[in-house]
């Protein structure tokens, strides 16, 4: 089974990750399953209605609470190199002194 080239750079040297195909020359990522029309099929909007993508940064506009911990996100907490996926909380991310997070949409708004 041969593996498709990068659709970015058109390195030969793809490899799979799970569910997805990694290009180790520019770092680019795609699905595995079903290639751009999934991407662009899927659309995640923020508050403003900003459409969100991989890798963006956003902020919180609205006081979080965390489940099980009596800690709190604030209001106006930045967060970088947000990644998409699937499900109710839409938003998977790393939030500084909290650690891996998983935010919905309606509650960020992008930089």
């Amino acid at each position: 089974m041969s593996l498709p080239n990068c659709p970015k750079c058109s390195s030969e040297y793809t490899y799979e990750d799970r569910d997805l195909l990694v290009c180790p020359e520019c770092g680019h990522e795609w699905s595995a399953s079903g290639g751009a029309e999934d991407e662009e099929g899927r659309v995640v909007k923020d508050a403003n209605g900003n459409i969100l993508k991989d890798g963006d940064s956003i902020t919180v506009i609205k006081d979080l609470k965390v489940k099980g911990s009596s800690s709190v996100i604030k209001i106006g907490t930045k967060v970088k190199n947000i990644r998409l996926i699937d499900g109710d909380h839409d938003i998977d991310c790393k939030i500084d002194g909290f650690g891996a997070m998983k935010l919905k949409s309606e509650f960020v708004k992008k930089i």
